[in-house]
């Protein structure tokens, strides 16, 4: 594949200590977009440094910012890539020898997500495959559970093959940084539903499960103290979202009858 019919897509949003090296990972002679949502800090300005092409808009969801973006892209390729990702060598040289029937509409690439400064391999985080590599044009969007955006998938038209090189995930530095991260995407995914007290208290009961099968099935038990802190977040996040989507329902009723 010529790394001319690839635009790389990254959204940002106050991402300059993380752009210059997800920039700096894609293939030469590559087409890169950044979609960013008017960011306050370099960001935009880094990026422009680079030659990459900038556009800014206000912020309007995950979903919708992805959405858009997508209809900016003119090569036939278009490669989803977030601001702490980075392209490793391998998959660099995967996609420059990848030849690609045509009866296939997108490709998908196992990622590498890294804790505290360690790549999980177990606890469910690997090999955490995504598609991300598509023909413009043919893969589609779509939220899912109940709309929020924080979390979709891409319905494609033709065939997904799988790219065995990966993408390394930078995605939490440290602990307060994933509890900053579950507080935002909770809030988000819990504006997208509702939810009852039965529904509270059934995934409550869940989680000791779901951390078992995490924990010991999954493997997250050989990966230490990072393993069994990123199974109890895997294990307790349907339950958090089940209790602020609750909590906001109450709310609301509350203030309907003040």
């Amino acid at each position: 594949m010529d790394s001319a019919e690839i635009t790389f897509v990254v959204l940002t949003h106050n991402e300059a200590p993380n752009i210059a090296a997800c920039l700096g990972s894609v293939p030469p002679r590559s087409r890169t977009l950044v979609y960013d949502a008017c960011s306050t800090d370099d960001t935009a300005s880094i990026a422009r440094s680079l030659g990459v092409t900038v556009v800014q808009e206000p912020w309007q969801g995950f979903l919708r910012a992805r959405e858009m973006a997508m209809t900016l892209v003119t090569t036939p390729w278009t490669f989803r890539l977030d601001a702490d990702e980075r392209l490793t060598p391998e998959l660099v040289r995967e996609l420059g020898l990848a030849h690609i029937r045509p009866e296939v509409g997108a490709c998908s690439v196992p990622r590498r997500n890294h804790f505290c400064g360690r790549w999980i391999r177990s606890g469910g985080w690997w090999p955490d495959r995504l598609v991300r590599l598509f023909r413009t044009g043919q893969a589609h969007l779509q939220a899912r559970g109940h709309g929020s955006g924080v979390h979709e998938t891409w319905q494609v038209e033709g065939a997904c093959v799988a790219l065995q090189a990966p993408i390394d995930h930078y995605s939490y530095a440290s602990v307060a940084d994933y509890r900053r991260k579950f507080a935002l995407y909770t809030d988000l995914e819990a504006a997208g539903g509702q939810a009852g007290a039965l529904d509270v208290l059934g995934a409550w009961l869940l989680v000791p499960v779901r951390f078992v099968w995490f924990w010991l099935r999954r493997g997250g038990i050989f990966e230490g103290w990072r393993g069994s802190f990123v199974c109890a977040g895997n294990a307790s996040y349907p339950a958090v979202v089940a209790s602020k989507r609750w909590t906001a329902r109450r709310q609301r009723r509350e203030e309907e009858m003040s």
